[in-house]
């Protein structure tokens, strides 16, 4: 690497543990609930929302979240009970299914429809086609993760086999993979928001492409509970997706200036200008669900995927993995905001 890491992009992606969203010293009468996410990232608008809104204490919930910075992390946590819920790639629940585990995490809320993540190159590129990757080499993900999936996807799409018609590099860590492409690695690398802007802010890259306008509708994100934890706790599982789908209520009716100023605090790093531009750009490629409920067609999409880069030992059957009924009932019974 030729340059030291630059642009204060470890705080962005470095925030490991963020307090509990309910009030200050009104928590007392409430459930407490370990909530892990992938990654802290506007990407989750509808979550931060519910979050400073005060959604989960309305219903009875003091949510402590703690971030994971990586699928496979957050499903160990999940695993591990260390967490009581995880928000994170449907894939890492698929894979542990298919190892064949008793009490395997359960997918009960959907909250993204769309990849999230960016193409990122170092100059301008007005007139940007995926096959100007020919040749080229890419900062990718983690092999079998949900953004390695998804690019590669992508460029099988138009035309092109990863790692022989584009060199894509897979041994950076998520949280270091923008400071390597600032340390000229690779000529475009793929990044999640806040992190894709700020590098475009600085001057050092510039934002090409949308990976969710090109993969089309996925269940990129949700939210997972072990089986035993839903069974045991279905009041918490409903409460829970109450307060997330007032969130995506409240992001769907609102402008991203007023969006941005609400989820402000969950980024103390960036500025109000900087989040409402980003979150533009999500609304304009329809990412958010407006209802909790999980999608069959996009689950049967996302399988697509992941058998097209190898990496799905076999089909896992809708009803298997996804509990909608809580998202189910919550929808029928409506939301008052």
């Amino acid at each position: 690497m030729k340059k030291q890491i630059a642009l204060g992009l470890a705080t962005v992606l470095g925030i490991s543990v963020f307090a509990a969203c309910s009030p200050k010293n009104d928590t007392a009468d409430l459930t407490p609930v370990r909530l892990n996410e992938v990654v802290h990232s506007v990407f989750y608008a509808p979550q931060y929302v519910a979050q400073e809104l005060h959604f989960f204490a309305d219903e009875g919930l003091d949510v402590t979240v703690t971030t994971g910075n990586g699928a496979d992390k957050s499903m160990t946590a999940l695993l591990s009970d260390s967490a009581d819920i995880a928000l994170l790639g449907t894939e890492a629940g698929i894979y542990v299914y298919n190892e064949g585990k008793e009490n395997y995490p359960k997918a009960f809320l959907q909250l993204t429809q769309r990849a999230g993540n960016f193409l990122v190159s170092r100059t301008e590129q007005p007139a940007f086609a995926w096959t100007d990757l020919q040749g080229k080499s890419v900062i990718g993900g983690r092999l079998g993760g949900m953004p390695e999936l998804v690019l590669e996807y992508v460029l099988r799409k138009n035309g092109m086999t990863p790692f022989t018609d584009v060199d894509i590099i897979n041994n950076i860590d998520f949280t270091s993979t923008a400071g390597a492409f600032t340390g000229d690695v690779g000529d475009y690398t793929v990044e999640f928001e806040p992190v894709a802007t700020t590098l475009e802010q600085s001057g050092a890259g510039h934002i090409v492409a949308s990976l969710g306008e090109a993969s089309g509708d996925i269940p990129y994100t949700v939210y997972m509970s072990n089986d035993t934890f839903m069974k045991d706790h279905p009041e918490i599982i409903t409460a829970f997706t109450k307060a997330i789908y007032r969130g995506q209520i409240w992001v769907d009716t609102h402008t991203p200036a007023e969006i941005a100023s609400v989820i402000l605090p969950q980024f103390p790093e960036s500025d109000l200008q900087t989040l409402t531009t980003i979150i533009e750009r999500y609304k304009q490629q329809d990412t958010w669900k407006t209802d909790p409920i999980f999608s069959e067609e996009g689950f049967t999409h996302i399988q697509d995927i992941m058998e097209q880069g190898g990496e799905l030992e076999k089909r896992v059957p809708f009803t298997d993995f996804v509990v909608n009924t809580f998202a189910e009932d919550v929808v029928a019974n409506g939301i008052k905001q």
